[in-house]
């Protein structure tokens, strides 16, 4: 079987297309001989971000979490191959020599999505992403090219807080409505609200100001990033899915609160261009 042939093989059993088209659709635009590896990232930081989506109560979602601990430190229990994400990943980790205090980290920052705990301050968040969406950019760039990943390592930290935020606005009505809060209560606090003002959804101004603020954020770290020096050519298929983030971060500070009445995230079509262009221009 081809490089290509495994790799769809794998693409299509991951499950990323339903648990994650946009990161599925940039796999299908990565190399083929990165794109196996790429996947396997793509599908464990999936299936970690999304165990709150499937548990009703910490415990359990604390013991999923503790699967992965135990299969990047080599104590699984059972056979990996009866889970094609977890064989994946482990075969990544040893091929592309990823280091999997990355990988760890992902899933300790993973521990506050089971708790209804706020983010306190801008640097929380900051660290959340940065150890989430930051530290799988930076991942995809090991593979892609080690030697180049290594000088753009600040550019996916600031990708990666502009990608995590345009994610938490776009889910911020269902954060909302099971009791989460992503957006710092510095912000909240700047604008003269508190965690449950902003979670009862009455003063709209104010929610404004809030929403408004944050997206500035992180339209601050997307440009950032893109001043960051020239991104590798290399490097880009680590970047496509943050070429989405714009302009979510751009409707979001025109909306503010009405982010709450209509959905925040452009037609699947948009999406789909947008990543192909990032793809031949090589910007985000």
């Amino acid at each position: 079987m081809s490089d290509a042939d495994t790799a769809s093989r794998f693409l299509e059993m991951s499950g990323l297309r339903d648990t994650d088209r946009d990161r599925y659709l940039a796999c299908l635009l990565t190399p083929v001989g990165a794109r196996g590896a790429i996947a396997a990232l793509y599908a464990f930081n999936a299936e970690i971000a999304r165990i709150r989506d499937l548990v009703h109560e910490p415990l359990p979602g604390e013991i999923r979490l503790q699967y992965w601990r135990d299969l990047l430190d080599g104590s699984a229990h059972g056979s990996t191959e009866a889970n094609p994400v977890a064989a994946a990943l482990l075969q990544a980790i040893a091929i592309h020599r990823l280091p999997v205090a990355a990988l760890t980290g992902m899933i300790e920052a993973r521990v506050f999505d089971l708790y209804d705990d706020p983010m306190e301050t801008t640097a929380m968040f900051e660290g959340y992403a940065g150890e989430t969406a930051a530290a799988l950019i930076q991942l995809a760039s090991l593979v892609l090219d080690p030697e180049a990943a290594a000088g753009a390592a600040s550019m996916a930290g600031h990708a990666g807080v502009a990608q995590a935020i345009a994610g938490a606005l776009l889910l911020m009505p269902t954060h909302r409505a099971r009791g989460q809060l992503y957006l710092p209560l510095e912000i909240l606090s700047a604008v003269g609200l508190d965690r449950d003002g902003f979670l009862a959804g009455e003063d709209r101004v104010r929610i404004s100001a809030a929403i408004e603020a944050f997206a500035g954020l992180g339209l601050d770290h997307l440009h950032k990033a893109r001043q960051g020096g020239v991104l590798p050519r290399s490097l880009v298929p680590a970047y496509l899915t943050v070429a989405l983030s714009e302009p979510v971060l751009m409707a979001a500070r025109r909306r503010g609160a009405a982010i709450f009445d209509r959905p925040l995230r452009p037609a699947q079509w948009r999406r789909q261009l947008r990543l192909l262009r990032a793809s031949v221009t090589g910007a985000f």
